[in-house]
């Protein structure tokens, strides 16, 4: 090294010189960020971020401002800041009767909330064959998705009744819409129950009471081997002038049929008349 070079160089501290500067740097840099977090705190603190409107908008048919008052806002905790969102949308969801809620901030003091209520389409029966006690008694939504509330709420909203192993609601549903539309105009077909077992096979209720076997197969297979039923046995009927009681349609070449008043067995034939043997003197 050069003089020149030697004279420009700074002198090099000594080791414990070092360590107390890179000491009082880390002082420093644990004070600015203690400083800030006090501030944060500071402000999130000020009355002027607290909640002053919270409010509730969208599907609000089966809630009352009351019910959502006393079930969910209990659970708003914080402010503008704090506020933890997911927890907020999460006990609004905990209402009966709500689907979705969706959790807005607007500056400077107002929560926005947006509600998406179920729409029940019909009652479920969670269960897993013919004659088993429900599961679980719930409602089916126009998705397909469970869900529970006050049932005594829909008593005369006149659902029909859909059943199945768990996991298959949104199934039944499809084939309960797909084969509901062939109903036409005539009440007495519409499907006020419709069942799929455990084992695959599924069974269909007529407002009139009348019952049909479908079996098992895939959604085209029942609406085609539905399709094909209907006319035939319509026309059965009006010969007769009855109705259907019952049908199994679980048979490949055809389709057993029961009518209202109409005996499946032939009436035995009257005994003759024996003579009666004349007396002996």
């Amino acid at each position: 090294m050069s003089v020149a070079d030697a004279l420009r160089a700074p002198p090099e501290l000594p080791s414990d010189l070092r360590w107390m500067q890179w000491g009082a740097r880390a002082l420093f840099a644990v004070a600015v960020v203690l400083a800030v977090l006090l501030a944060v705190l500071w402000v999130a603190k000020r009355p002027a971020l607290q909640w002053r409107q919270i409010v509730v908008q969208g599907d609000v048919t089966r809630n009352s401002l009351a019910t959502l008052r006393a079930n969910a806002l209990p659970h708003v905790r914080g402010n503008f800041l704090t506020t933890d969102l997911a927890k907020t949308r999460a006990a609004f969801e905990a209402v009966p009767w709500v689907r979705r809620a969706e959790i807005r901030r607007v500056w400077p003091a107002q929560l926005k909330v947006t509600l998406e209520e179920h729409r029940a389409v019909a009652t479920w029966d969670g269960r897993g064959d013919w004659g088993e006690p429900p599961l679980e008694r719930a409602l089916l939504n126009s998705h397909g998705e469970v869900f529970h509330a006050n049932l005594g709420e829909v008593e005369d909203e006149d659902l029909p009744q859909l059943a199945g192993p768990n996991g298959s609601e949104a199934q039944v549903l499809r084939l309960w819409q797909t084969l509901g539309g062939l109903s036409g105009q005539d009440d007495r077909l519409a499907l006020t129950r419709l069942e799929l077992s455990g084992r695959g096979s599924w069974r269909a209720t007529w407002s009139s009471g009348a019952t049909i076997e479908l079996g098992r197969g895939t959604p085209d297979e029942l609406l085609e081997r539905y399709r094909q039923f209907l006319p035939h046995a319509l026309a059965v009927a009006r010969r007769f002038n009855t109705q259907v009681q019952s049908a199994d349609l679980r048979h490949p070449d055809g389709y057993a049929l029961r009518l209202v008043g109409i005996g499946t067995q032939q009436t035995p034939a009257k005994p003759a008349n024996k003579p009666i043997p004349k007396r002996k003197p």
